[in-house]
């Protein structure tokens, strides 16, 4: 027989007993693809590489593979929450994404302009450059987040999911309320508040109090009295237990605050 022949079926061979061996130690933690074989080990491993290197998106990229590819796998929701972090990373970052634009500061711009001509908010647009005021300069130039966010809050699970162009971008744990009375349907933001007073019925809560169930920002919708808002008690996060309205962690809510405009659409199921 050809010796190149007896060579190539070698090798073949080879290659099959390797994938069996490596299979039989754990199944689970190894993948072929386009005749390469992955492993959770070494997409872990480009992973936190990429983070090393101050890369958030090759290490997204590598978590992302992770799930996709071990879906099945105990750690899969580990991976999703690096994913949700390091989206968010890159959003608070200057680095410039499909998803974004480098635009010229115009005289006679101001932060606010801006903010409502790519609709967006000042707040990330000043953190997505580092920028501690409200001054700008004509002639720099600024990252703008431009594709639309939308919300998803499902009460069966308690969650609340930020999309970015139907791309699921963070997951938030929230609690929702008492007895499934939180509306279902789809709603607007339509005022936000910073440190919100709370009236309720006899009393006026004012902003930084115990008693203040609104924590520390409010986003209300087109339906009067409900809305998403932090809260002063987080042990009850992923819970039925509000009066209709969605809770969040303070930092969580003030994080999402920040990323989404009035405007935005928010759609509630059971």
């Amino acid at each position: 027989m050809n010796k190149k022949i007896i060579f190539i079926i070698a090798g073949v061979l080879l290659f099959a007993i390797i994938v069996v061996v490596i299979f039989k130690k754990g199944s689970s933690s190894v993948q072929i693809k386009n005749g390469k074989v992955t492993s959770v080990p070494g997409l872990l491993s480009q992973a936190k590489e990429s983070e090393a290197k101050e890369d958030p998106a090759g290490a997204r990229l590598s978590y992302q593979a992770l799930v996709s590819e071990f879906p099945n796998s105990s750690e899969v929701m580990n991976w999703q929450k690096k994913i949700d972090d390091l989206n968010i990373r890159i959003l608070f970052s200057p680095a410039i994404t499909p998803k974004s634009v480098l635009y010229e500061i115009k005289s006679g711009d101001t932060l606010a302009k801006i903010a409502k001509q790519f609709n967006t908010t000042v707040e990330l647009i000043k953190k997505s450059n580092n920028l501690k005021q409200d001054i700008i300069i004509p002639g720099k130039k600024v990252k703008v987040w431009t594709a639309p966010f939308t919300i998803l809050v499902d009460k069966s699970q308690n969650i609340l999911i930020l999309k970015s162009d139907e791309d699921i971008f963070k997951t938030y744990i929230v609690s929702t309320g008492a007895n499934n009375s939180t509306p279902v349907g789809t709603f607007k933001i339509v005022n936000k508040l910073t440190n919100p007073t709370w009236f309720k019925a006899g009393a006026v809560v004012p902003s930084g109090s115990s008693d203040n169930v609104l924590g520390t920002r409010w986003m209300g919708f087109n339906l009067a009295g409900y809305g998403i808002h932090g809260t002063t008690e987080p042990q009850n996060l992923g819970k039925q237990v509000t009066q209709g309205c969605v809770r969040m962690a303070n930092q969580e809510v003030e994080e999402l605050y920040a990323i989404v405009p009035v405007g935005t659409e928010v759609a509630v199921v059971d």
